[in-house]
């Protein structure tokens, strides 16, 4: 049942303005409106992502949320020419090189949004 379900990832936000202006701005969302109850949503392919306010935001340590792309280093090229800044890793178990890890069968590249969400970008190497 649920295999056939469209997904909505929730993300928290602090403040709903500027966390709109980096989604729609910088990672080119396409908005979709607001709901009665205050998310925000954007279409992500087949899914879409809605911003919730709560303050205080979150603390998560993991990736939130990962788009899937065809050509990292293309979309990591367009992202930081609409001013996406990519973190770069140098752990035992994870090391970047121009923003970039090799993890198994994807490449992916880190970035946070203005309220602190850690997001991904990955390409399938398959």
């Amino acid at each position: 049942m649920l295999d056939k379900s469209p997904v909505t990832t929730m993300l928290p936000v602090i403040d709903l303005k500027r966390a709109r202006q980096f989604y729609e701005d910088r990672l080119g969302l396409r908005p979709l409106g607001s709901s009665p109850d205050g998310k925000f949503k954007y279409a992500c392919g087949d899914a879409t992502l809605a911003l919730f306010p709560k303050p205080g935001g979150t603390k998560a340590e993991h990736t939130a949320v990962s788009f899937r792309v065809a050509n990292i280093d293309a979309a990591i090229a367009d992202l930081k020419s609409r001013g996406v800044v990519f973190e770069d890793y140098d752990f035992d178990d994870l090391r970047t090189v121009g923003h970039i890890c090799v993890l198994g069968s994807e490449k992916a590249a880190w970035f946070k949004d203005t309220e602190g969400n850690t997001l991904c970008l990955h390409e399938d190497l398959d």
